[in-house]
């Protein structure tokens, strides 16, 4: 059975720790160097561990990884980042007219594998040294991915990275001039208009939104002349709206007889926009696998089951399932535990209109709408950062707020953060909060190094571990992958039903907010200009106001209950569309 000894070296402090990993290792303690000191940081190695697992549980900071990995992988690692490093196990394989999307966790490899396929990262095949073409071509022989890489060199390649968040640094200029210098295919006009970029083409890029940018990034790598195409998370910091247009682009470089390779985490937009599917699983931080291509339909409904039956493979110890809600109207009983008037807020060149709505204890209630439409706005006068124009707020209720972008200005690890923000630091909040968001994995980093997801789980602990009646939460779900999502969703959900609170939550996903939401507050109007909020409505009702306005149709898939999208001009489209009926057709 092959074996892989993983050292996280992010969580690693030799500095702070004792070695336990070489005190406790029965190997060294007989005189075998299974475990070695270089450079103060631990050395395993591979070929005299034993897998006995004691320098796993002895680590005080959880760095330490062995994994029994099965027969089937020996000799198919693609990469490894080093001795003790990350592994990364089979390719996405890229197909002509299709599009093949990567579904997993995240550190689970997914960027890798792009940057692997781009020719941005030279694999090593598990050995010390990068592998030539020569050797790619071999070890590949007899696969579709070894025509591919004969042909690496001669292949133009597009890609679309992961982050963007650094490229106003290094790109200057307005947006239509950076568009026209990167088109080969002479679509600037009509991908502006396609991905609502014709406000802002005079605008400078340094100026740009998350969003704006987003978008920017995946009309500028459209645009360009190559035979594949690989876009790494095109959804983050859009809306549904600008999720849907982006999908649609991606669809039509696959009907031009591209390849397109997609990775993504909103199911609802992979399932839209895919042929293929590849699951990709493993241990973040530890090692991942590709699985083989399935259909999307398969693929996604596989991982929400979480067994891979091919692969005889489990993902996780039970499955997601969705609720099959029903069409009918849901009654609300007793007096609703937070009222709020018509409010109205105005600014220089925005003004929202929000009618008076209400919360009953124990519900959740989602907030959709494009970017740009108020929905942050109205939730900040909720928690009091911001007086509205028209309408006076009771705050009588305890109030908990978790802001759209979390920000942490704190110097010293999560741990005493965490003990210095929530009130109630006992051990239910570490079982029922911590826990599942996997904020205690990161216990005793620097709150400084945290990365994008791991800040937002921190950011939505510290608003749960807040003694309040009203929750508001903005975006919980951006920079998280599905799985995180989901428990997210659960923590939330039993944390409002225990304490007979209620919450209003600001979200994008539209799986994300089906899983977790009661009724719906629907934002409508022109983005940047008004906004008007209706609501809260029937799950029925709030989703067909708002899918009629994006102009797509859902079906519930009949093993998972998942909502999917349906083709676009497909026979059900079109008579759900005719009925009305865009979120539930009877």
């Amino acid at each position: 059975m092959p074996r892989i000894a993983v050292l996280n070296q992010n969580k690693c402090q030799p500095k702070k720790c004792s070695y336990e990993c070489k005190t406790f290792c029965p190997g060294v303690r007989i005189g075998e160097e299974t475990v070695v000191i270089e450079d103060k940081k631990p050395f395993i190695s591979e070929e005299l561990c034993t897998g006995c697992g004691i320098c796993v549980h002895k680590c005080p900071f959880q760095a330490v990884h062995i994994i029994n990995l099965p027969e089937e992988l020996e000799g198919r690692c693609i990469h490894r980042y080093g001795p003790n490093g990350f592994a990364l196990y089979g390719l996405p394989i890229p197909r002509e007219g299709k599009v093949s999307g990567m579904l997993g966790r995240n550190g689970i490899g997914k960027t890798t594998a792009l940057r692997i396929l781009t020719g941005r990262l030279t694999p090593s095949l598990g050995k010390e040294e990068s592998a030539s073409v020569e050797d790619l071509v071999e070890f590949f022989k007899g696969s579709e991915l070894q025509a591919y890489f004969s042909r690496i060199g001669e292949i133009e390649v597009s890609y679309k990275p992961q982050s963007i968040t650094n490229l106003p640094s290094g790109v200057t200029g307005e947006v239509g001039e950076l568009l026209e210098d990167v088109d080969e295919r002479g679509e600037t006009a009509e991908l502006a208009h396609r991905l609502d970029l014709e406000e802002i083409m005079e605008r400078e890029v340094n100026e740009l939104s998350g969003g704006e940018l987003q978008r920017l990034v995946i009309a500028a790598a459209s645009v360009k002349e190559a035979g594949l195409y690989y876009f790494d998370e095109p959804s983050s910091h859009l809306d549904v709206y600008q999720r849907i247009n982006a999908a649609r682009v991606i669809r039509t470089l696959a009907s031009e007889g591209k390849a397109v390779l997609v990775a993504e985490h909103d199911l609802a937009v992979l399932d839209y926009m895919c042929d293929y599917i590849h699951v990709v699983y493993g241990k973040p931080n530890t090692y991942g696998v590709v699985s083989e291509p399935r259909s999307v339909r398969t693929g996604i409904n596989v991982f929400l089951e979480g067994y891979l039956r091919e692969e005889n493979v489990k993902l996780r110890k039970e499955p997601i399932h969705f609720e099959a809600r029903t069409p009918g109207e849901s009654e609300r009983v007793g007096s609703p535990m937070f009222e709020y008037p018509e409010l109205t807020k105005r600014f220089e060149e925005f003004e929202l209109k929000a009618k008076a709505g209400e919360i009953f204890k124990g519900e959740i209630v989602g907030v959709v709408g494009p970017n740009a439409i108020g929905k942050t706005t109205f939730v900040r006068m909720l928690a009091g950062d911001l007086d509205p124009t028209q309408g006076e707020l009771e705050r009588e209720l305890v109030v908990a707020h978790k802001p759209q972008y979390p920000r942490v200005e704190y110097e010293g690890v999560v741990g005493s953060y965490l003990r210095r923000k929530v009130p109630c630091f006992d051990q239910s909040f570490e079982l029922e909060v911590l826990k599942p968001l996997g904020v205690d994995e990161v216990y005793n980093r620097e709150v400084s190094v945290l990365s994008g997801g791991e800040l937002q789980s921190l950011a939505i602990a510290v608003c749960l571990g807040q003694p309040a009646d009203l929750y508001l939460l903005d975006e919980p779900s951006a920079y998280l992958d599905v799985e995180q999502r989901l428990k997210i969703a659960k923590v939330l959900k039993r944390a409002i039903e225990k304490r007979g609170a209620a919450a209003f939550v600001v979200e994008h996903d539209v799986l994300t907010a089906d899983y977790l939401a009661d009724r719906l507050l629907v934002f409508l109007g022109k983005p940047g200009r008004k906004g008007r909020a209706r609501g809260p409505l029937t799950m029925r009702e709030g989703m067909n106001c708002f899918l009629r306005e994006v102009g797509i149709t859902f079906r519930r898939d009949p093993r998972t209950a998942r909502p999917r999208v349906n083709k676009p001009g497909s026979r059900l489209d079109r008579k759900q569309k005719e009925e009305g009926e865009y979120y539930y057709s009877s």
